[in-house]
Parts: structure tokens; sequence; C-alpha cells
């Protein structure tokens, strides 16, 4: 289900404003993802949202938009579970193929390079209204939490994956694949072995064996 028009504007008024704000708090960050930004970088969020987000560079800030641009530099096709993973410093969502990407890999990494990369100083920002030393006890309990989310977020996805692997049994385990791939290894020998003996079996091909036992026929 689409959210509609007034509410995805209110969306990404809302995104838009929360990164640039980031972004001004992290001058490195900032520079690192708008060299990133080549062109339009569109997100397709798959199931259950369904929906599409795009960042624009615009000189010096980042557009949030809903609609598809024309041709975006860059599309990276995930679950929302995958964006907040990639969004958290997760640098496996490309390849363990969560996040698809539609265009330059390349470019997929420095994209992916530049989001770790951000570190917006949150204590300077709250320390304006509320002071140094509270700004930098609340400071504390956002690191925290940044790195509890990372954590919680790496350890779902290969409880996710184990889950599929092991206890769904909607794919094969590790090990039944690895066994399975050695038997095809050791059936294929085999085929190959006995394809060599019906060769030599078949008129005209005579093993050399056969041929230096044939005792000569007497005059």
């Amino acid at each position: 289900m689409m959210p509609g028009p007034t509410l995805m504007s209110a969306v990404t008024a809302v995104l838009e404003r929360g990164l640039n704000r980031a972004l001004s708090l992290d001058p490195a960050g900032r520079q690192a993802l708008m060299e990133a930004l080549t062109g339009p970088v569109q997100f397709t969020v798959e199931a259950p949202l369904n929906l599409t987000l795009a960042l624009v560079p615009a000189t010096s800030r980042v557009q949030v938009v809903s609609q598809p641009p024309q041709s975006p530099a860059l599309e990276l096709v995930g679950r929302p579970l995958a964006f907040a993973a990639l969004a958290t410093g997760d640098d496996q969502v490309f390849s363990q193929n969560r996040i698809r990407v539609v265009g330059d890999m390349a470019l997929a990494h420095q994209f992916q390079r530049a989001i770790d990369q951000l570190d917006p100083d949150w204590e300077a920002a709250i320390a304006e209204y509320l002071g140094d030393v509270p700004a930098h006890f609340v400071g504390q309990r956002l690191r925290g939490a940044v790195k509890w989310s990372q954590q919680a977020f790496r350890s779902l996805n290969a409880n996710v994956e184990e889950y599929i692997h092991e206890e769904s049994r909607s794919l094969p385990g590790r090990r039944e694949l690895e066994a399975t791939f050695e038997d095809i290894d050791q059936l294929s020998l085999r085929a190959e072995r006995l394809d060599a003996r019906i060769r030599q079996l078949e008129p005209g091909n005579e093993s050399s064996d056969a041929t230096e036992n044939r005792k000569p026929e007497s005059s």
C-alpha cells in the first residue's frame, strides 16, 4: 500500500530537513556524501512498504524526493530492514544481495562508505539548548543507542539467515549444499571414467593392453 501524496510530501520534507541538519554537523561526512552523489540515488523499497525515495544533489544541500528521477545515477532495491542495516553501517548488504544494485557497483560502495563516515556532532547541537554537561550525557546515550542498533541489526540478519537455511528449510543449509556439490563432483568424475571405458570397448578402439596380449596367428 502506497502512502498518499500529502503524507509523502510531509515525510520527504522531514527527512530532508533531518538529513541536511545532520550534514551541517559533520562537514567531512557531508563532503564525502556530496562526492558520492554524482547524480540522483534512487531507493526502491519493497514489501511491505512499496515506495520510492531519491536523494538529489542540489548545490550545498541534498533534496529528498518521492518521484523516481528520470536518469538516476544509482538505484538501490531492497526491503526496509536491509536499508536500515545500510544506514547503521552494515557493510555486507551488497555482498549478501540484501540490497540489489542497478548501476555502477563502485558508486554503490562509494555511497556506502560515505554513509559509514557520517558522524554528526550531536553534542554541539544539543549544547546550544541544554548546555555542555547535559549535552554530553545525551550524546553518550545516543552513541550507545547507535552502537546497540548496529549490533542488533547484524544479529537479526544472522538469525533470519539461519532460520531460512536451517529451521524453515526454505533453502538448503550450507552443510547440505557442500555435501551435494561434493557428490556432484564425484558423479561427474565417475561419468567421465565410464565414458572413457565405453569408448575403449567400441569397435576399432581396442586398448593397447589387449593389442599387446593378442597372440600372433600361425602361418
